[in-house]
């Protein structure tokens, strides 16, 4: 399990995507490799297509990011 602190503020880019009110999921560098986290728009409104990149504003653990534009 990961602190909050250590996720929040990433870069992440979208391997699912995210669409408005819709779980997605994001690969995170981390531990020195790339982790898959289910993720979340911030904005329930918004949309991130796979490729795009985005940081991590929130953390739920175990695997559960927030994400915003980056």
């Amino acid at each position: 399990m990961y602190q909050s602190d250590a996720l929040v503020g990433k870069v992440a880019r979208v391997i699912g995507s995210i669409g408005a009110n819709r779980v997605g999921e994001v690969m995170i560098a981390v531990r020195g490799g790339t982790e898959a986290f289910i993720a979340y728009a911030r904005d329930a409104s918004a949309s991130y297509d796979i490729g795009a990149r985005v940081v991590v504003v929130a953390y739920s653990p175990p695997r559960t990011v927030i994400v915003d534009q980056h």
